[in-house]
């Protein structure tokens, strides 16, 4: 059967790879006293809280089941609205909010709606590595920048210029980023969209782990610098929501007709049950959870930094929202391996020198640890990378550092 030159050019997803890896390392540990312990999953350990479940009780039980607007409900859009309202000072109407299946759908919507064949998409490198396949299924292409720890792995309007070239369409950001979990200042993002807008391009913006940012200076949604930025947002982060595949889209009002259009033909509406259930994360009481669970996050990211410094995982810029650590291992590598090439052979066949690829298996194997290499998020120097996940109980994390001391002693 032949497959779609559009279905080739995907690329393979890596962190699969190391995750069904894992899930046969941890069969053969299982009922040992040291069971695998996952730092490479992007979930928060929470759920939803309980009046979230109770809502989507609620609605089985009445038989709120069936199909809502390809926008989603009105209530919860006005809800969304409402939120941007009380936590940002911000007007954003509901008119300009549609509401998905998942922030994957609301990229889907974006990118099919807004780019052409041939057309070229600016990112930094690293980022998500699912954002260029969602550019590459609307026939366009993205065009990796090299970022820096100085850049805090962030694009700059510098760059935006330097690359921008007569296939360029706009700019795909994160704020925060995954892997690094870092933000970009608002003035830059501002000097980015400028940059952007006037050469008529577009500014997407993945703001998935918004509500999980833990500095003041980027505790901003972009929509406050412009109406022409289209923002990605999910209750999978915050709200904790993952399974439920809910998120939404913040677009202009000159395209949100054509976005509804689309979503219509693609999705018909988001799941009504996650959306009857989502209206109740809006309530004080689940807000409130929402920001205890936070604080913990933020408690677990400053223990947890520290200690991969202290063990030679050095964390070049500490991050300021979600539950990443972007560590090089690079001096963790030569511990591990030194120069002997057989030591890696298993993974890289002695071809290169020992990177975290090499080294996450290592982790599997001795630690009974599963992380994420920087092999997905790109090409500069990613190689040296790992990221952890701090999504995982404090409990959990200290058994980690405990573990890594271990293998690294």
């Amino acid at each position: 059967m032949r497959i779609s030159a559009r279905a080739q050019r995907i690329e393979p997803f890596y962190v699969m790879e190391m995750a069904k890896s894992a899930a046969a390392i941890a069969r053969e540990a299982a009922g040992s006293d040291r069971p695998m312990i996952y730092l490479n999953i992007g979930e928060p350990d929470f759920t939803a809280p309980p009046l979230v479940a109770e809502a989507a009780e609620r609605a089985i039980r009445d038989g709120k089941t069936q199909y809502t607007q390809a926008t989603g409900l009105p209530e919860l859009r006005e809800r969304i609205s409402g939120w941007y309202r009380q936590r940002f000072g911000l007007d954003v109407p509901a008119r300009r909010i549609v509401v998905t299946a998942g922030a994957s759908a609301a990229l889907q919507l974006a990118c099919l709606a807004l780019i052409e064949a041939g057309d070229e998409v600016l990112m930094p490198d690293p980022s998500y590595p699912c954002n260029r396949q969602f550019v590459s299924m609307a026939e366009g292409r993205s065009v990796l920048i090299p970022s820096t720890p100085a850049e805090r792995f962030q694009l700059s309007a510098d760059k935006v210029q330097q690359a921008w070239g007569a296939h360029t369409r706009g700019v795909m950001l994160a704020s925060p980023s995954n892997p690094t979990g870092t933000s970009i200042h608002p003035d830059e993002l501002k000097r980015i969209h400028d940059v952007v807008t006037e050469r008529g391009g577009i500014t997407l913006l993945d703001e998935i782990y918004l509500g999980l940012s833990f500095d003041d200076t980027y505790s901003h949604s972009a929509l406050g610098l412009s109406d022409q930025i289209i923002s990605i947002n999910s209750f999978s982060k915050y709200f904790n929501m993952t399974g439920w595949r809910l998120g939404w889209l913040v677009v202009p009002d000159s395209i949100a007709g054509t976005v509804e259009q689309i979503a219509q033909h693609l999705f018909i509406c988001a799941s009504t049950v996650s959306q009857h259930a989502a209206l109740a994360c809006f309530e004080p009481e689940s807000l409130a959870e929402y920001e205890r669970r936070r604080a913990e996050f933020k408690a677990r990211r400053d223990w947890f930094v520290p200690q991969l410094n202290a063990l030679g995982l050095d964390v070049p810029v500490t991050p300021d929202g979600a539950f990443y650590a972007w560590a090089d291992c690079s001096a963790a590598c030569d511990k591990l391996f030194g120069t002997h090439s057989a030591a890696r052979s298993e993974y890289n066949s002695g071809m290169q020198a020992a990177g975290s690829w090499d080294f996450a298996f290592e982790l599997m194997k001795r630690a009974h640890l599963a992380v994420t290499p920087g092999r997905d998020f790109g090409h500069a120097d990613t190689a040296r990378y790992i990221r952890f996940s701090t999504a995982n109980s404090m409990a959990q994390l200290e058994t980690a550092v405990a573990r890594l001391r271990e293998v690294l002693a």
